[in-house]
Protein backbone atom coordinates (compact mmCIF):
# COMPACT_ATOMS: atom_id res chain seq x y z
CA UNK A 1 0.00 0.00 0.00
CA UNK A 2 1.17 3.53 -0.68
CA UNK A 3 -0.04 7.12 -0.92
CA UNK A 4 -0.32 9.10 -4.13
CA UNK A 5 -1.72 12.41 -5.27
CA UNK A 6 -2.87 13.56 -8.70
CA UNK A 7 -4.47 16.59 -10.35
CA UNK A 8 -7.96 15.06 -10.22
CA UNK A 9 -8.35 15.48 -6.47
CA UNK A 10 -6.86 17.73 -3.75
CA UNK A 11 -6.75 14.71 -1.43
CA UNK A 12 -4.12 12.01 -1.05
CA UNK A 13 -5.20 8.65 -2.46
CA UNK A 14 -4.33 5.31 -0.86
CA UNK A 15 -3.43 2.65 -3.41
CA UNK A 16 -3.64 -1.04 -2.48
CA UNK A 17 -4.16 -4.37 -4.22
CA UNK A 18 -6.94 -6.93 -3.81
CA UNK A 19 -6.41 -10.27 -5.57
CA UNK A 20 -3.81 -8.63 -7.75
CA UNK A 21 -6.15 -5.82 -8.77
CA UNK A 22 -5.06 -2.24 -8.12
CA UNK A 23 -7.59 -0.39 -5.96
CA UNK A 24 -7.63 3.25 -4.89
CA UNK A 25 -9.44 5.00 -2.05
CA UNK A 26 -9.45 8.66 -1.02
CA UNK A 27 -8.00 9.58 2.38
CA UNK A 28 -10.28 12.66 2.40
CA UNK A 29 -7.37 14.85 3.49
CA UNK A 30 -4.76 16.99 1.76
CA UNK A 31 -2.49 16.92 4.81
CA UNK A 32 0.39 14.46 4.37
CA UNK A 33 0.64 13.65 8.08
CA UNK A 34 -3.08 12.88 8.36
CA UNK A 35 -2.90 10.82 5.17
CA UNK A 36 -0.07 8.74 6.66
CA UNK A 37 -2.18 8.14 9.78
CA UNK A 38 -4.97 6.92 7.49
CA UNK A 39 -2.48 4.62 5.76
CA UNK A 40 -1.33 3.11 9.07
CA UNK A 41 -4.88 2.49 10.25
CA UNK A 42 -6.28 1.23 6.94
CA UNK A 43 -7.08 -2.46 6.74
CA UNK A 44 -8.58 -3.60 3.41
CA UNK A 45 -11.54 -5.91 3.97
CA UNK A 46 -11.00 -9.38 2.51
CA UNK A 47 -14.69 -9.59 1.61
CA UNK A 48 -16.10 -8.55 -1.75
CA UNK A 49 -16.90 -4.89 -2.28
CA UNK A 50 -20.44 -3.87 -1.51
CA UNK A 51 -22.83 -3.12 -4.28
CA UNK A 52 -23.12 0.49 -5.30
CA UNK A 53 -25.54 2.48 -3.19
CA UNK A 54 -25.41 0.15 -0.16
CA UNK A 55 -24.05 1.12 3.25
CA UNK A 56 -21.59 -0.70 5.45
CA UNK A 57 -23.90 -0.66 8.50
CA UNK A 58 -20.96 -1.13 10.83
CA UNK A 59 -22.14 -1.22 14.44
CA UNK A 60 -21.15 1.34 17.05
CA UNK A 61 -19.32 -1.34 19.05
CA UNK A 62 -17.32 -2.58 16.07
CA UNK A 63 -16.44 0.95 15.01
CA UNK A 64 -15.33 1.81 18.56
CA UNK A 65 -12.95 -1.16 18.54
CA UNK A 66 -11.54 -0.19 15.15
CA UNK A 67 -11.08 3.38 16.24
CA UNK A 68 -9.36 2.37 19.50
CA UNK A 69 -6.90 0.29 17.49
CA UNK A 70 -6.27 3.23 15.17
CA UNK A 71 -5.68 5.61 18.09
CA UNK A 72 -3.45 3.09 19.83
CA UNK A 73 -1.23 2.95 16.74
CA UNK A 74 -1.26 6.69 16.09
CA UNK A 75 -1.57 8.63 19.35
CA UNK A 76 -0.38 8.32 22.94
CA UNK A 77 -1.51 5.57 25.32
CA UNK A 78 -2.70 8.28 27.71
CA UNK A 79 -5.07 9.75 25.11
CA UNK A 80 -6.44 6.29 24.41
CA UNK A 81 -6.97 5.33 28.06
CA UNK A 82 -8.08 8.68 29.47
CA UNK A 83 -10.16 10.07 26.61
CA UNK A 84 -11.12 7.61 23.88
CA UNK A 85 -11.95 4.54 25.98
CA UNK A 86 -14.06 6.34 28.63
CA UNK A 87 -15.85 8.38 25.94
CA UNK A 88 -16.99 5.31 24.01
CA UNK A 89 -17.80 3.44 27.24
CA UNK A 90 -20.11 6.25 28.33
CA UNK A 91 -21.68 6.57 24.86
CA UNK A 92 -22.47 2.84 24.78
CA UNK A 93 -24.09 3.01 28.22
CA UNK A 94 -26.59 5.55 26.96
CA UNK A 95 -26.88 4.89 23.23
CA UNK A 96 -27.81 1.37 21.96
CA UNK A 97 -25.40 -0.54 19.76
CA UNK A 98 -26.93 0.86 16.59
CA UNK A 99 -25.47 0.78 13.09
CA UNK A 100 -23.22 3.81 12.91
CA UNK A 101 -25.19 5.39 10.06
CA UNK A 102 -28.39 5.17 12.17
CA UNK A 103 -27.04 7.41 14.95
CA UNK A 104 -28.69 10.79 14.42
CA UNK A 105 -27.76 14.29 15.48
CA UNK A 106 -30.71 14.20 17.89
CA UNK A 107 -29.35 11.06 19.55
CA UNK A 108 -25.94 12.66 20.01
CA UNK A 109 -27.47 15.92 21.22
CA UNK A 110 -29.46 14.05 23.89
CA UNK A 111 -26.33 12.13 24.92
CA UNK A 112 -24.24 15.29 25.36
CA UNK A 113 -27.02 17.13 27.23
CA UNK A 114 -27.44 14.16 29.60
CA UNK A 115 -23.74 14.25 30.44
CA UNK A 116 -23.63 18.04 30.71
CA UNK A 117 -26.41 17.97 33.32
CA UNK A 118 -23.96 16.14 35.59
CA UNK A 119 -20.58 17.50 34.50
CA UNK A 120 -19.76 20.15 31.91
CA UNK A 121 -16.10 19.05 31.96
CA UNK A 122 -17.01 15.44 31.09
CA UNK A 123 -19.45 16.63 28.41
CA UNK A 124 -16.71 18.74 26.83
CA UNK A 125 -14.22 15.85 26.89
CA UNK A 126 -16.69 13.37 25.36
CA UNK A 127 -17.80 15.90 22.75
CA UNK A 128 -14.24 16.63 21.56
CA UNK A 129 -13.15 13.01 21.60
CA UNK A 130 -16.21 11.50 19.93
CA UNK A 131 -16.46 14.27 17.35
CA UNK A 132 -12.92 13.41 16.24
CA UNK A 133 -13.87 9.72 16.11
CA UNK A 134 -16.96 10.32 13.99
CA UNK A 135 -14.94 12.57 11.69
CA UNK A 136 -12.70 9.58 11.10
CA UNK A 137 -15.82 7.47 10.42
CA UNK A 138 -16.67 9.90 7.60
CA UNK A 139 -13.14 9.53 6.21
CA UNK A 140 -13.53 5.75 6.35
CA UNK A 141 -16.82 6.04 4.42
CA UNK A 142 -18.87 4.53 7.25
CA UNK A 143 -21.18 7.55 7.47
CA UNK A 144 -21.96 10.39 5.04
CA UNK A 145 -21.64 13.18 7.64
CA UNK A 146 -20.64 13.75 11.25
CA UNK A 147 -23.69 14.01 13.58
CA UNK A 148 -21.60 16.14 15.96
CA UNK A 149 -21.14 18.94 13.42
CA UNK A 150 -24.54 20.52 14.08
CA UNK A 151 -24.13 20.48 17.86
CA UNK A 152 -22.40 23.28 19.74
CA UNK A 153 -19.53 22.32 21.98
CA UNK A 154 -20.45 22.35 25.69
CA UNK A 155 -19.24 25.46 27.47
CA UNK A 156 -16.79 24.89 30.30
CA UNK A 157 -15.67 27.49 32.80
CA UNK A 158 -12.05 28.22 32.01
CA UNK A 159 -9.97 28.78 35.14
CA UNK A 160 -6.60 30.43 34.73
CA UNK A 161 -3.83 27.85 35.24
CA UNK A 162 -2.16 27.88 38.66
CA UNK A 163 1.60 28.34 38.72
CA UNK A 164 4.41 28.79 41.23
CA UNK A 165 7.34 31.19 41.46
CA UNK A 166 10.89 29.96 41.95
CA UNK A 167 10.74 30.97 45.63
CA UNK A 168 7.56 28.93 46.09
CA UNK A 169 9.19 25.99 44.32
CA UNK A 170 12.06 26.17 46.81
CA UNK A 171 9.58 25.89 49.69
CA UNK A 172 7.95 22.87 48.04
CA UNK A 173 11.36 21.28 47.44
CA UNK A 174 12.26 21.77 51.11
CA UNK A 175 9.09 19.92 52.08
CA UNK A 176 9.65 17.03 49.66
CA UNK A 177 10.22 13.80 51.58
CA UNK A 178 12.30 12.02 48.92
CA UNK A 179 15.58 13.62 47.89
CA UNK A 180 15.72 11.66 44.62
CA UNK A 181 12.61 13.52 43.41
CA UNK A 182 13.96 17.03 44.00
CA UNK A 183 16.05 17.19 40.76
CA UNK A 184 12.99 15.99 38.83
CA UNK A 185 10.85 18.82 40.26
CA UNK A 186 13.51 21.38 39.33
CA UNK A 187 13.72 19.93 35.80
CA UNK A 188 9.95 20.16 35.37
CA UNK A 189 10.03 23.81 36.46
CA UNK A 190 12.92 24.80 34.17
CA UNK A 191 11.88 22.80 31.06
CA UNK A 192 8.08 22.53 31.15
CA UNK A 193 8.40 18.83 30.33
CA UNK A 194 5.38 16.61 30.92
CA UNK A 195 5.54 14.08 33.74
CA UNK A 196 5.51 11.18 31.29
CA UNK A 197 8.52 12.68 29.49
CA UNK A 198 10.42 13.19 32.72
CA UNK A 199 10.04 9.66 34.11
CA UNK A 200 11.04 8.25 30.71
CA UNK A 201 13.96 10.63 30.10
CA UNK A 202 17.30 8.90 29.61
CA UNK A 203 20.82 10.28 29.82
CA UNK A 204 21.21 10.01 26.05
CA UNK A 205 18.46 12.64 25.73
CA UNK A 206 20.79 15.23 27.27
CA UNK A 207 23.50 17.06 25.34
CA UNK A 208 25.58 18.89 27.94
CA UNK A 209 27.98 20.20 25.28
CA UNK A 210 25.28 22.16 23.48
CA UNK A 211 23.01 22.53 26.52
CA UNK A 212 19.75 21.05 25.34
CA UNK A 213 17.45 18.10 25.95
CA UNK A 214 15.79 16.15 23.13
CA UNK A 215 12.50 14.46 24.00
CA UNK A 216 12.97 11.21 22.11
CA UNK A 217 10.38 8.72 20.88
CA UNK A 218 11.11 5.00 20.72
CA UNK A 219 9.35 1.65 21.05
CA UNK A 220 8.88 2.05 24.81
CA UNK A 221 7.81 5.70 24.90
CA UNK A 222 6.35 8.37 22.65
CA UNK A 223 5.60 11.99 23.46
CA UNK A 224 1.99 13.19 23.59
CA UNK A 225 1.96 14.30 19.94
CA UNK A 226 4.56 11.73 18.84
CA UNK A 227 7.01 14.50 17.96
CA UNK A 228 10.50 15.08 19.29
CA UNK A 229 11.50 18.58 20.38
CA UNK A 230 14.55 20.42 21.67
CA UNK A 231 14.51 22.10 25.09
CA UNK A 232 17.44 24.35 26.08
CA UNK A 233 19.10 23.80 29.46
CA UNK A 234 19.78 26.94 31.50
CA UNK A 235 22.86 27.17 33.81
CA UNK A 236 20.88 26.45 36.99
CA UNK A 237 19.40 23.26 35.60
CA UNK A 238 22.73 22.21 34.12
CA UNK A 239 24.31 22.34 37.57
CA UNK A 240 21.47 20.24 38.99
CA UNK A 241 21.66 17.59 36.28
CA UNK A 242 25.46 17.32 36.24
CA UNK A 243 25.25 16.90 40.02
CA UNK A 244 23.32 13.64 39.61
CA UNK A 245 25.01 12.52 36.39
CA UNK A 246 26.65 9.05 36.58
CA UNK A 247 30.43 9.04 36.54
CA UNK A 248 30.36 6.99 33.35
CA UNK A 249 27.83 8.59 31.03
CA UNK A 250 28.01 8.90 27.25
CA UNK A 251 25.64 9.31 24.33
CA UNK A 252 25.03 5.55 24.36
CA UNK A 253 23.80 5.60 27.95
CA UNK A 254 20.11 4.67 27.92
CA UNK A 255 19.72 4.59 31.70
CA UNK A 256 16.87 6.64 33.16
CA UNK A 257 17.83 10.06 34.53
CA UNK A 258 15.36 9.94 37.42
CA UNK A 259 14.95 6.72 39.41
CA UNK A 260 14.05 5.64 42.92
CA UNK A 261 16.66 4.67 45.52
CA UNK A 262 17.01 1.21 43.99
CA UNK A 263 17.58 2.58 40.50
CA UNK A 264 14.18 1.60 39.12
CA UNK A 265 12.01 3.72 36.85
CA UNK A 266 9.61 6.06 38.64
CA UNK A 267 5.84 5.70 38.57
CA UNK A 268 3.95 8.81 37.41
CA UNK A 269 1.24 8.45 40.05
CA UNK A 270 3.83 8.17 42.82
CA UNK A 271 5.67 11.31 41.68
CA UNK A 272 2.44 13.28 41.42
CA UNK A 273 1.25 12.26 44.91
CA UNK A 274 4.57 13.10 46.57
CA UNK A 275 4.56 16.54 44.93
CA UNK A 276 0.99 17.20 46.08
CA UNK A 277 1.87 16.22 49.66
CA UNK A 278 4.79 18.65 49.57
CA UNK A 279 2.47 21.42 48.32
CA UNK A 280 0.05 20.83 51.19
CA UNK A 281 2.90 20.69 53.69
CA UNK A 282 4.13 24.02 52.30
CA UNK A 283 0.65 25.58 52.78
CA UNK A 284 0.80 27.00 49.24
CA UNK A 285 -2.25 27.30 46.97
CA UNK A 286 -4.02 23.93 47.12
CA UNK A 287 -4.81 24.18 43.40
CA UNK A 288 -1.13 23.56 42.68
CA UNK A 289 -0.36 20.06 41.39
CA UNK A 290 2.52 18.54 39.43
CA UNK A 291 1.28 19.78 36.05
CA UNK A 292 1.41 23.30 37.53
CA UNK A 293 5.19 23.12 37.08
CA UNK A 294 4.61 22.98 33.33
CA UNK A 295 2.22 25.93 33.62
CA UNK A 296 4.89 27.72 35.67
CA UNK A 297 7.47 27.24 32.92
CA UNK A 298 5.14 28.78 30.31
CA UNK A 299 3.88 31.52 32.64
CA UNK A 300 7.33 32.66 33.70
CA UNK A 301 8.50 32.88 30.09
CA UNK A 302 5.46 34.92 29.02
CA UNK A 303 5.87 37.29 31.97
CA UNK A 304 9.47 37.89 30.89
CA UNK A 305 8.30 38.95 27.43
CA UNK A 306 8.96 35.76 25.46
CA UNK A 307 6.80 35.40 22.34
CA UNK A 308 3.84 33.04 22.65
CA UNK A 309 5.03 31.29 19.49
CA UNK A 310 8.42 30.58 21.09
CA UNK A 311 6.67 29.31 24.24
CA UNK A 312 4.48 27.10 22.03
CA UNK A 313 7.52 25.42 20.51
CA UNK A 314 9.33 25.01 23.83
CA UNK A 315 6.28 23.47 25.48
CA UNK A 316 5.46 21.26 22.52
CA UNK A 317 1.92 22.57 22.08
CA UNK A 318 0.34 21.49 18.81
CA UNK A 319 -1.91 24.54 18.60
CA UNK A 320 -1.17 28.17 19.48
CA UNK A 321 -4.62 28.34 21.10
CA UNK A 322 -3.28 26.18 23.94
CA UNK A 323 -0.45 28.64 24.52
CA UNK A 324 -2.78 31.64 24.38
CA UNK A 325 -4.21 30.82 27.83
CA UNK A 326 -1.09 32.55 29.13
CA UNK A 327 -1.61 35.71 27.08
CA UNK A 328 -3.23 37.50 30.05
CA UNK A 329 0.20 37.49 31.71
CA UNK A 330 1.64 39.85 29.13
CA UNK A 331 0.88 42.73 31.47
CA UNK A 332 3.40 45.18 30.05
CA UNK A 333 2.00 44.71 26.54
CA UNK A 334 -1.48 45.43 27.87
CA UNK A 335 -0.26 48.49 29.78
CA UNK A 336 1.48 49.82 26.68
CA UNK A 337 -1.73 49.32 24.67
CA UNK A 338 -3.88 51.19 27.20
CA UNK A 339 -1.35 54.01 27.46
CA UNK A 340 -1.89 54.69 23.76
CA UNK A 341 -5.40 55.95 24.53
Amino acid sequence: MFLTKDSKSPYYQLVYFVDGKRTKISTKTSDREEAEKFLKAFNPEPTKPEAAGTKSHISLVKFSEEYKTYVGNTYSKKYLSQAVVPSFNKLLKIVPNLPLDCISTKTIDQFISTIQAKSSFAASLYYRTLKAAFTKAVVWNYIPENPFNKIKAPKVTQSLPAFVTFDELQIIINNTEYDFLKPLFYTAFFTGMRLGELVNMKWNWIDFSNNFITTKCDESFTTKNRKERYIPINPTLKNILTGIQPKICNIENDAFVFTNRLGFKLNEGFVSKVFKRAVRQSKINNKIHFHSLRHSFCSNLVQKGVSLYVVKDLAGHQNIKTTQIYSHLQKQNMMDAVNLL
